[in-house]
């Protein structure tokens, strides 16, 4: 029986390796989620004028203008990517992080010397728990990175929970991978990446303040204290209620808790030396008291999750200062997120794309030198898997 497939280049490009009645079922499929999608947005839209009540009522809904206007800060940005390529006979493994600056104010005069990334390229043993260390020492570079970019507003790219549970993965993990590069430099200097995120984490300059802005958040802080709608997270409801300009008050920060009411977040460090340990406490102490906003810039434009120390989430000069930043760094209305984070976004995943003509550089080298027929180290250095992430 001849399959028949979508006509149209398009169609050809998407779904041709795919089963007519494959592709037909799903598009079945998709007319169900746009009736639930309609559904969603339609109630919220309907309900718009009470949610906004609602905030008010609680004291949540707040104008940036009513903060003042300082003085545009400086600004910069940290995002991280990590790549493996699982070859038969070894890993290729890469990490990077890197900062970059924002629009610059007519008025700074300030110099951030370079590099401002961090590397890690190696051929590594097949481990299945790789890119757990990897991504971990990832995001530890970012953090030193961010401590230490001179700038007024360091933004970054995910939750400021993050590190606690990469970093809590990793420990557990390096120590039983002890043969892996990636594990040797992650314990290495996990003293200096726990340092850089207390600093973050306790912001205690007041020129200088760190904002973490995640792309993605299932939060509801907002949603289970004014009882909204549980299939939908407050940043979703959020960017269709708040007005352009507007923010919600800081609120703690939801800690996710066991059956007993104590945080589940913590940091293996048992193994490690006094210090280390004491880092840690530091550090999940601070974590406990980091508070969140959401933030609309500019008109159409998505709300953005900003989770703040709680130096910086006290203190309403400080508040406006990130505000201000924000603000200033997100008036392309194409860009969906403010412009430093867009473009350490880009380079980030463009040095993940880049691993296999890394490793296409590698084996032609390899290749070129090795005292060996040619077809047994193509065979060798065949990848087989591909892992990238952020």
């Amino acid at each position: 029986m001849e399959m028949k497939r979508p006509a149209g280049p398009a169609s050809t490009e998407l779904f041709g390796d795919l089963p007519a009645f494959l592709v037909e079922q799903a598009l079945h499929r998709t007319q169900e989620v746009v009736n639930r999608l309609q559904k969603g947005l339609e109630e919220v839209v309907s309900k718009r004028k009470h949610m906004r009540g609602a905030l008010e009522k609680h004291g949540l809904l707040s104008r940036d203008a009513a903060l003042g206007c300082p003085q545009i800060p400086t600004t910069a940005a940290t995002d991280g990517a990590y790549a493996l390529e699982r070859l038969l006979a070894t890993d290729l493994v890469a990490a990077a992080a890197v900062a970059v600056e924002g629009l610059t104010p007519p008025s700074e005069t300030r110099h951030w010397p370079e590099p401002r990334h961090k590397v890690f390229v190696a051929a590594e043993p097949h481990r299945e728990d790789t890119a757990t260390i990897l991504r971990a020492m990832m995001l530890g570079e970012e953090l030193v990175l961010a401590a230490r970019a001179p700038h007024e507003l360091v933004m970054l790219d995910g939750t400021l929970a993050l590190p606690v549970i990469y970093f809590n993965q990793a420990l557990h993990k390096a120590h039983e991978a002890k043969d892996l590069g990636c594990s040797q430099q992650f314990l290495a200097r996990i003293p200096e990446y726990l340092q850089a995120y207390c600093s973050i984490l306790k912001s205690i300059r007041s020129d200088k303040q760190f904002a973490g802005i995640p792309k993605y958040s299932t939060r509801r802080e907002i949603g289970e204290k004014l009882g909204w709608p549980a299939y939908q997270d407050d940043r979703g409801i959020l960017s269709l209620v708040l007005e352009a300009g507007e923010y919600t008050r800081p609120m703690p920060f939801a800690h996710p808790r066991t059956n007993d009411g104590s945080p589940t977040w913590h940091l293996y460090v048992a193994p490690l030396p006094a210090e280390v340990r004491a880092l840690a406490e530091e550090a999940l102490a601070a974590l406990a008291r980091v508070h969140v906003l959401y933030y609309k810039p500019h008109e159409g434009l998505p709300a953005l999750r900003v989770e703040l120390p709680y130096h910086v989430a006290a203190n309403e000069q400080r508040l406006a200062v990130v505000l201000q930043g924000i603000r200033h760094q997100s008036a392309v209305p194409s860009m969906l997120e403010p412009y430093p984070l867009y473009l350490a976004d880009r380079m980030a995943k463009a040095f993940a794309r880049a691993l296999p003509a890394f490793r296409q550089v590698a084996v032609q080298q390899v290749a070129s030198r090795a005292h060996m027929p040619i077809e047994n180290v193509f065979v060798a250095l065949h990848g087989y898997r591909s892992e990238r992430g952020r």
